[in-house]
This record gives C-alpha cells, sequence and structure tokens, in this order.
C-alpha cells in the first residue's frame, strides 16, 4: 500500500512540474511570434534606428 502511495505522489509530482514548465514556453512562443510580426509591419527604418541605438546603449560598436 505504502508502495503505490509513493508511485501516484511522484506522477502527480512530475505532471505538475510539467504544466508549470509549459507556460514560460508558450509564453516565449507568444512573445517571438509577436515580434516577428511586429517586425514585419514596422517601419524598416524605424527597426534599423531602434536596433542602432540599442548597440550604442550597449557600448557596442557598429561603425
Amino acid at each position: 500500500m505504502q508502495k503505490s502511495t509513493t508511485i501516484e505522489t511522484n506522477i502527480n509530482g512530475a505532471a505538475a512540474a510539467r504544466s508549470s514548465s509549459l507556460a514560460p514556453i508558450l509564453l516565449a512562443a507568444a512573445f517571438g511570434a509577436f515580434m516577428i510580426f511586429a517586425a514585419g509591419i514596422a517601419n524598416s527604418d524605424g527597426l534599423h534606428n531602434a536596433a542602432h541605438d540599442a548597440r550604442h546603449a550597449f557600448a557596442f560598436p557598429c561603425h
């Protein structure tokens, strides 16, 4: 009897861990899709300037 209780606890624990790790994956996928589609709609000069300014903000040379 004790052995089956331990197995059920482990199965439930594994299921809880799997469902909690799914949320960040879905959030990252949704954010990535948003960034791709937002970049497709945005003006290319605006994207270039934003990337250029971000590189300068991190003190990364780009010229």
